[in-house]
């Protein structure tokens, strides 16, 4: 699906399809007014027989209207004006094209993205109808051997803008709603993928042509390289299984070498059984998404790559199965990080921070300005936020704030918790310098800081992602997020 953008007056337009809004109680917006005149009232004619009230998240489709040069028109519910803000038009724009997809129109014609948002400008309205229009036509058929055959046949959609001043943006965040929507279809694409086809090699492998298909820098270090720097954490996860672990690094530079990077930290968990520490066997197929983490990170920098943002970024994903064999770890196990620390494991489930302590200690090398790590960690994340925002935690709280905004801004939200040393002591241990759990109460914070002990050198933020990362029932699937908030983030730094 293509999209552009221009300047040009409802009835002026030819086409498969013209779409514009009607708020409740039928209150036609200004493009909708001017193609009611241009068909002497037939619209409202039709709205007046009660085919239509504006509510949020309906429509009406009509064929052949007088004086009109396209071939339909799609009348979409707007809800109640005073109340129309960033929820209610990213569901009119989810409404409108699950409306046009079930169309044989190829092309269309958006005059909703002019319609006022509260505290949104034109800019956020253009990249947000761009992402959902891609989001619309997701579709992960990769594993079925027939295809789905009814596609949608939209192809090409046009965003009006109010003016020619506005036309330079417009262009602009098309650009870079298409370059999100692609890294969140990348993200979903990792997730959604069989586990026995997903391993730590496939996602190593698809980090080297993310690189080469953006002339980016990548380093893949294999076991023994991991035994020279020390990571026994991370390593006690893999050698239960016979999948090699992988610890990944993509490089982005959009300025120069000497100006300090962001560093992500993704979770690539490939398939979590829990280990020793078994989970139980209901859903234990969704533990495919526990490398929810490194797909984020990897959809991130290639969406900055393809918006060539003016900054550096390095995406670090540590790649690992948790599985029960013989070798596996054991409860009771003590580790060695590779910042020396020790670690006694008393849950193998609790494997996640085990692969990030070591990503992180190995993330200072590059010097950051800041590290994020992303990480499907708690189910105790789920309990505290459902499955609406991720759980941030930080030691910066310049740095949560900034996170935050973006949060706002991408409308994938995050929500701040506590980092207090009053949950220090829940990790002690008798035998170690730090247990790898510490109790049901309080588990993301616990889990947080866990790994707060391996980022004293630099500010770090911690998103745990359990809740959002994916869904059950019915509508089974990765989200792709954070990409969203994590490319908001970026984008915002790159203009500063």
């Amino acid at each position: 699906m293509d999209f552009g953008i221009k300047v040009g007056k409802p009835e002026k337009q030819r086409g498969a399809c013209i779409v514009v809004g009607v708020f409740e109680s039928r209150k036609l917006t200004g493009p909708a007014k001017a193609l009611d005149k241009a068909t002497e009232g037939y619209i409202s004619s039709i709205l007046k027989n009660g085919d239509l009230d504006g509510k949020a998240d309906t429509t009406l489709l009509l064929h052949n209207v007088p004086n009109t040069l396209c071939k339909r028109v799609l009348l979409v519910g707007l809800g109640k004006e005073k109340e129309f803000g960033d929820n209610a038009y990213l569901g009119a724009i989810r409404t409108t094209f699950n409306a046009l997809n079930k169309t044989g129109a190829a092309d269309a014609t958006l005059f909703l993205t002019e319609i006022p948002v509260k505290e949104r400008d034109d800019d956020w309205k253009v990249s947000r109808a761009v992402m959902l229009g891609l989001e619309s036509v997701y579709c992960f058929d990769t594993l079925k051997s027939k295809k789905d055959e009814n596609k949608s046949k939209l192809s090409q959609v046009t965003l009006n803008a109010v003016d020619n001043k506005k036309m330079t943006v417009g262009k602009e965040s098309v650009q870079q709603g298409q370059a999100i929507a692609h890294g969140v279809s990348l993200a979903k694409d990792l997730g959604n993928m069989a586990p026995n086809v997903c391993t730590p090699t496939y996602l190593a492998d698809q980090a080297k042509a993310i690189a080469k298909a953006h002339k980016l820098k990548i380093t893949v270090l294999e076991e023994k390289d991991m035994q020279k720097l020390g990571m026994g954490s991370l390593l006690s996860v893999s050698q239960g299984s016979r999948q090699p672990a992988k610890l990944i690094a993509v490089e982005y530079q959009g300025l120069k070498k000497m100006e300090k990077p962001v560093v992500l930290v993704g979770k690539g968990v490939t398939f979590d059984t829990g280990g020793v520490s078994l989970k139980p066997s209901p859903d234990m197929d969704e533990m495919k998404y526990d490398m929810s983490g490194a797909g984020s990170v990897l959809g991130t920098i290639a969406a900055v790559a393809e918006m060539k943002l003016a900054i550096n970024l390095v995406c670090i994903v540590p790649a690992t199965e948790n599985m029960p064999d013989g070798l596996a770890t054991k409860p009771g196990d003590v580790v060695t990080s590779m910042s020396g620390q020790t670690i006694e494991v008393l849950n193998t489930d609790a494997e996640g921070r085990l692969i990030l302590c070591d990503a992180l200690t190995y993330a200072a090398r590059y010097k950051p300005d800041v590290v994020i790590d992303i990480a499907t960690l708690t189910g105790a994340c789920v309990i505290a936020l459902g499955h609406v925002a991720t759980g941030l935690i930080s030691n910066d709280d310049k740095l949560a704030a900034e996170i935050l905004s973006a949060s706002e801004q991408s409308t994938d939200r995050a929500w701040q918790l506590p980092l207090w040393d009053d949950y220090q002591d829940l990790l002690k241990s008798n035998f170690a310098d730090i247990a790898n759990i510490g109790g049901r109460a309080g588990g993301t914070i616990t889990a947080a800081c866990f790994l707060s002990r391996f980022t004293k050198d630099y500010r770090w933020a911690h998103l745990d992602i359990a809740g959002t990362a994916w869904k059950s029932g019915k509508e089974k699937g990765s989200t792709g997020r954070p990409v969203p908030l994590l490319t908001q983030f970026l984008i915002s730094r790159a203009k500063k």
